[in-house]
């Protein structure tokens, strides 16, 4: 697609400052295989497990601190903090074949401060299906709103287009349950610009996120 990462950003990140607004892609999510990407496996020490339920269901997490550390952490305080249960999936974004589903908390008083930048020509972590990310409005302003990968997205990673997004990890399970959000009605009415009809008409509220402790 003509339109390039410096400016997708500033898109991506608009939601982060907008109001609780729900809006979609009205056509349905396309037809993917039920299992993730293999990607390349990261020692198992640098790997931490998170699940997260939501009204639609559970999706479980494997994040990469040994590549992404600063990201990582990031997303972990606000899951140790409890504030992820302040979250809730609101955005389905197309994009070319594939396309997002962007999620984040929007209580001021529950945002943490913007982070230091991860490309992904430094982590060695790609956007393909299943990958989580940090959204930015450039190096050094992500902090709480995120997106998963529906399909892979390589105009995403640094650096033909700009800095990129900051991918730190993939799902492991409910990929369906993420296709399902994507997939979720929208409200043509809602949303303002190049958000409006995409995002969701009944955001899907996360209900709970945890470590998970292997056996």
């Amino acid at each position: 697609m003509s339109i390039t990462v410096t400016s997708l950003a500033l898109l991506l990140a608009a939601a982060q400052d907008a109001p609780v607004d729900p809006a979609h892609n009205a056509a349905p999510a396309p037809a993917l295989e039920d299992a993730v990407e293999e990607v390349e496996e990261a020692p198992a020490e640098d790997l931490v497990t998170v699940a997260i339920d939501t009204t639609m269901g559970r999706i479980v997490l494997e994040l990469d601190r040994g590549r992404a550390p600063i990201t990582t952490a990031n997303f972990l305080a606000y899951v140790d903090d409890g504030y992820l249960e302040f979250a809730e999936f609101y955005r389905a974004m197309p994009f070319g074949d594939t396309g997002l589903a962007q999620f984040g908390v929007r209580r001021m008083d529950k945002t943490r401060d913007p982070i230091a930048h991860e490309p992904t020509n430094e982590t060695g972590l790609k956007h393909e299906r299943g990958t989580i990310a940090l959204i930015n409005a450039g190096p050094g302003t992500g902090r709480s709103d995120f997106y998963i990968a529906i399909a892979p997205i390589p105009g995403f990673d640094c650096c033909d287009n700009g800095p990129g997004f900051a991918p730190f990890g993939r799902v492991v399970e409910g990929m369906d349950v993420v296709e399902a959000i994507y997939a979720a009605p929208v409200d043509p009415d809602k949303g303002e610009g190049v958000m409006k009809g995409q995002m969701l008409a009944d955001p899907i509220k996360i209900t709970g996120a945890e470590r998970v402790v292997a056996d």
